[in-house]
């Protein structure tokens, strides 16, 4: 299952995981196999206990719904942080709990959530307070998952990315253009990545050969925070 998997990352993962081989049901809003608000609780527990109950287990569950608002602290209201926090960090607690029973049926699943730098890096120039809080959550809360999970085979990783090219960040690039250049002027690989970029990181954190591989955050990220 793959949530987000209507555009973006999770676009590029539901696609490429097809491409694979893989039966993939994708979750967002609107425009996938299976329309649902993740960050309605029952909403959400009723979809996963469906689809649990149609299979018999979830093998991958790939959290990559989010959304979030960009704004400075002393611009950042208490209703756009919370919001933020329920978009970046809730959606992906109560998508996990309902898929848990058929993580755990699976013997060998694996659980892909999404960092960021912003997790463990302050970035100039980049008003990120309230998506920092978010991803550095998830970061936490994935490495605690990896171990309530390992006694039932369950592997849980986070893949960090740099910047990738969605409709989302379209919107940056437009607003600033200067954007686009500082974050270049960041990386050690000179070029913006793709969603594909992420997607084949998570196939292989999915997938057997990844087996030994739990509790780890990969930087996908063309090199911005390995200098």
């Amino acid at each position: 299952m793959v949530t987000g998997a209507a555009n973006g990352i999770g676009e590029g993962v539901a696609r490429i995981f097809r491409q694979e081989g893989a039966r993939v049901i994708g979750v967002d809003l609107s425009g996938t196999d299976e329309a649902c608000d993740l960050i309605d609780e029952a909403a959400t527990s009723a979809l996963f206990a469906r689809i649990g109950a149609e299979h018999g287990r979830i093998d991958v569950l790939v959290n990559a719904a989010a959304f979030a608002v960009f704004s400075w602290i002393e611009d950042l209201s208490y209703a756009d942080w919370k919001r933020t926090l329920t978009g970046e960090l809730d959606i992906v607690y109560l998508a996990t709990r309902a898929a848990w029973p058929w993580l755990k049926a699976s013997g060998t699943a694996s659980i892909v959530n999404f960092a960021s730098a912003n997790a463990r890096h302050a970035l100039e120039g980049s008003p990120a307070l309230a998506h920092c809080a978010g991803k550095g959550g998830v970061l936490a809360m994935t490495r605690q998952l990896a171990m309530e999970g390992a006694p039932h085979g369950i592997r849980a990783n986070t893949i960090a990315p740099g910047f990738i090219r969605t409709a989302a960040t379209a919107r940056h690039l437009e607003a600033d253009p200067g954007f686009g250049r500082r974050v270049l002027a960041g990386n050690m690989l000179k070029w913006l990545g793709e969603p594909e970029d992420i997607a084949w990181a998570a196939t292989w954190l999915a997938s057997p050969e990844a087996r030994y591989v739990t509790g780890a955050d990969i930087a996908v990220d063309a090199g911005a925070t390995a200098w």
